[in-house]
């Protein structure tokens, strides 16, 4: 499988590392040409503000959000916020916006203010969760179904092809998640 991440700013040699172990084809996305023949697409943790800058710069917002409406996707952490529909505090519109949910940017605080836990995520017990800036899914549309929770907060969610997670996988060595996400059904 040839799996795109987006390599504008944000946690991408990560997540190429995981893709890599799996097996599979990681692609650096910067530009639209480089979507053609991906099979999927990772969109990062990192800076959603910058992301979203970078996006309009290089051209790839309109062709980002075409690819992602039909092919597979996970957005971590900044990635979740450029996919959501509803973004709070409401400051700036949303990125993409193809994700039926509401997501509050930084809800558990600042850089200082990061944390981990271990919970059960998509039926994978004692997943390692790493939350940073983290967002949080604060409501979701009738067609969007919980992932994950972390001390009763949803933290990751799914509709469809697209995943979203407030917590960052590929900062772990554990690849369950990565691999169940590029899993043929």
């Amino acid at each position: 499988m040839r799996v795109g991440v987006l390599a504008l700013q944000g946690a991408v040699r990560e997540h190429l590392r995981a893709v890599k172990r799996l097996g599979h084809t990681g692609v650096e996305v910067r530009l639209p040409e480089q979507l053609e023949g991906l099979d999927a697409i990772i969109l990062p943790g990192g800076e959603s503000t910058a992301m979203r800058r970078l996006l309009d710069k290089v051209g790839l917002l309109l062709p980002l959000k075409e690819f992602v409406l039909s092919k597979l996707t996970l957005g971590t952490c900044a990635g979740a916020i450029l996919l959501a529909k509803r973004i709070e505090p409401s400051l700036e519109a949303p990125v993409l916006g193809v994700l039926d949910v509401t997501i509050e940017r930084n809800a558990y605080g600042s850089q200082l203010d990061s944390f981990t836990c271990r919970g059960d995520v998509a039926g994978l017990p004692d997943f390692p969760l790493v939350f940073i800036r983290a967002p949080r899914f604060a409501a979701l549309g009738p067609n969007v179904s919980v992932l994950a929770s972390c001390n009763g907060q949803i933290v990751g969610v799914r509709a469809g092809h697209t995943w979203a997670l407030s917590f960052h996988p590929e900062l772990t060595e554990d690849l369950r998640l990565h691999e169940m996400f590029l899993r043929p059904e």
